[in-house]
């Protein structure tokens, strides 16, 4: 399995060598940034799985950043984890109403960074899985209102996927139906078209039935696994 992509972000240089040697010997990958304005671009750039950033820094706080990654088009959900000296009861309410997942109170050490990279890595691989996209080439019947459009999907992912059936438009509320292959389950679920362009569609799943999204994810892995 690919590692765990992380990005820490620290101003004090001491904190911020610490946690990247214990991550990376965690086999995590880490991209450690001591400056949380340049680290706004790589929020804007790049996926990651987890975001751990200190709240006191210069020019922009841990506050601020978090806000940004919250609006970001790529780590809108990727789990945050604050830490910091801080330690009020106000500070812990505020960090969790902005959109923060977890919350280390400095100072750290290699034992407590260990203790919560374990704690954290299954909910941030689980939160990973939900935006794999995986090649998928299957006809799909795409019902919007009374009408029945026709056509291939591309990929797969949990939350979407990406389809060539012309006449699907964006913003278009609509229920596809698809079969997986190799298992033959036949997959029903409501949707609604987020792009498209003058070939293809994205079309995020809206309601898909817990069977459903079980047989998503399974086949997901086996691909994964291939």
């Amino acid at each position: 399995m690919t590692p765990l992509k992380l990005l820490v972000v620290e101003d004090d240089h001491a904190s911020l060598e610490l946690m990247s040697e214990v991550f990376t010997s965690l086999k995590a990958e880490v991209c450690a940034v001591n400056d949380s304005e340049k680290a706004v671009a790589i929020i804007n750039q790049q996926r990651f799985d987890g975001i751990f950033l200190d709240l006191e820094m210069p020019n922009l706080n841990g506050f601020d950043l978090a806000r940004l990654v919250r609006k970001s088009s790529s780590n809108k959900s990727t789990p945050i984890i604050i830490v910091t000296g801080r330690d009020e009861r106000q500070t812990m309410q505020e960090v969790f109403a902005i959109g923060a997942t977890y919350f280390l109170q400095k100072p750290v050490d290699r034992q407590k960074l260990s203790i919560l990279f374990r704690t954290v890595s299954g909910g941030m691989l689980e939160n990973r899985r939900k935006y794999i996209r995986v090649p998928l080439q299957t006809e799909v019947t795409c019902m919007v209102g009374s009408r029945t459009i026709r056509g291939v999907t591309w990929n797969l992912s949990q939350g979407g996927m990406q389809t060539e059936a012309a006449g699907l438009r964006a913003k278009d509320t609509v229920r596809v139906s698809f079969r997986l292959p190799v298992s033959g389950v036949s997959i029903e679920a409501a949707g609604t078209v987020v792009w498209a362009n003058e070939t293809r569609q994205g079309i995020q799943l809206t309601n898909v039935t817990a069977p459903n999204q079980q047989s998503i994810r399974k086949y997901i892995a086996e691909v994964e696994k291939d």
